[in-house]
């Protein structure tokens, strides 16, 4: 993952899979996800042990870690999740998650990107400028990704 918008892009996809197996009702009871340890983790008022804790909004001299606030992030896998529920597949809730403003990435490609992230991507995700840093410095002569990136992640 190149950016913060592939990162929880992806992130999201994954934490959503026993959800859309049908495995699990809520993130919060489905096994063995990073959302369902942190969550357990955050009723204890921890970081989950052996996960890039979350650090809060990008700054100078960084610490390392998830550059989102977790709460940000638990409201967005739930959000979503509510998404693509059967009975309201396509429906975005008016009450948008911050993040995604943020991110600048619109619901219809956050619905997209969390549903099909697999099927969209192969190889480096990122936005344009990411990709081709990416890219010059792996010395790559095509951006195989950059239009379907360019069109979800703007």
């Amino acid at each position: 993952m190149l950016d913060e918008a592939a990162l929880i892009a992806c992130m999201a996809y994954v934490d959503l899979n026993p959800i859309r197996a049908k495995s699990a009702k809520t993130p919060e009871t489905s096994n063995y996800t990073s959302i369902q340890r942190r969550i357990k983790a955050e009723i204890k008022g921890q970081q989950a042990q052996q996960l890039l804790p979350f650090i809060g909004n990008p700054r100078k001299n960084m610490p390392t870690g998830l550059p989102f606030e977790l709460s940000d992030y638990i409201q967005l896998v739930d959000v979503t999740g509510r998404c693509i529920r059967a009975d309201k597949r396509g429906y975005i809730d008016k009450d948008q998650p911050e993040i995604l403003t943020r991110l600048g990435i619109s619901h219809e490609n956050w619905l997209v990107l969390t549903t099909q992230f697999r099927q969209c991507f192969h190889g480096a995700v990122g936005r344009a400028q990411a990709l081709t840093d990416f890219c010059e410095h792996q010395h790559l002569k095509k951006r195989a990704t950059v239009s379907i990136c360019q069109k979800l992640l703007a």
